[in-house]
């Protein structure tokens, strides 16, 4: 059993990549932890970290052994898994992160807990790039490429880029007749708030090696502030097509030059790869990627 702790020990340490996060965790002080690993360093008669004041880092025999260590604990949980009741209810409280998508999940998630009344929800709503691991999430829901081998994800839905503005906006001036015309237009800019640069408008049609350099009449960090400017008839936003979906539907918004626009915004649900799906987070992330949720 000491063997199994230390092992359980090592791989929160080295997923956290702080023996104080890896305590906060298992609830024990970093000083618990930095002995274990100095235990476990000296019955293997090799260093796991690379230490310094402000962070820890695996080793190569670390890596190496991270691997076995996580391959243990997954066929324990199985087996756990296995000996416990298959009907068992999924219940308690499951802590989620999600991008600010004004209500593309809404609906999703109302339904979540109509279908799952003894689990409890606890959203956070946030354009910051989150620490699954290190803030203690079961799961997020992400846009974008998936860069940390620590976590593993299923697609969620994807959706494409719009141009669009108020049918105001371009009754008074004009429509752009093709990508380059955008440089005599107000632009609305979205802020990436990871950076606080400009998000790139993913424009296509121009000759190899030149660039349209789009006004920022506005920009801010906050999707649905940069919609609410568009529908104002204040100018031209580029936005992914499910948060403009109604408004171009009821007409408030209109799609402009939609063949020179190429990106593709994938949303994803992610989670930590060592983890255990209990019932609670299966429900979930098999609800939410289940097309029969949406609509």
């Amino acid at each position: 059993m000491d063997k199994l702790n230390g092992i359980t020990v090592f791989v929160q340490a080295a997923e956290s990549r702080s023996f104080v996060g890896a305590g906060r965790l298992l609830g024990i002080s970093a000083s618990a932890v930095g002995k274990s690993i100095a235990r476990m360093e000296e019955k293997l008669g090799a260093r796991l970290f690379h230490r310094n004041t402000r962070s820890i880092n695996l080793t190569g025999e670390g890596s190496l052994f991270l691997e076995r260590c996580r391959r243990v604990l997954n066929e324990l949980e199985a087996a756990e898994q296995e000996l416990s009741s298959a009907s068992e209810t999924p219940r308690g409280k499951l802590r989620i992160s999600l991008p600010l998508l004004g209500n593309v999940l809404f609906m999703q998630l109302s339904r979540f807990m109509q279908c799952y009344p003894e689990i409890q929800l606890e959203l956070d709503f946030t354009d910051r790039l989150v620490d699954v691991i290190e803030e203690g999430f079961d799961a997020v829901v992400r846009t974008g490429q998936l860069h940390d081998s620590r976590l593993v994800a299923r697609k969620l839905d994807s959706f494409g880029y719009y141009l669009v503005g108020a049918p105001s906006y371009f009754a008074s001036n004009g429509y752009p007749a093709n990508v380059e015309q955008l440089q005599e237009h107000h632009c609305l800019h979205y802020k990436l708030p990871s950076t606080g640069k400009l998000e790139k408008w993913p424009l296509s049609g121009l000759a190899q090696g030149t660039e349209v350099k789009v006004p920022a009449t506005m920009a801010c960090n906050n999707l649905e502030m940069l919609i609410h400017m568009a529908r104002q008839g204040l100018g031209i936003a580029c936005v992914p097509e499910f948060a403009v979906r109604e408004a171009l539907d009821n007409g408030e918004l209109v799609s402009i030059l939609p063949d020179r626009v190429q990106r593709t915004l994938n949303i994803q649900v992610v989670w930590p790869s060592s983890r255990h799906l209990t019932p609670k987070l299966r429900a979930f992330i098999d609800f939410i990627c289940d097309g029969r949720a949406r609509g």
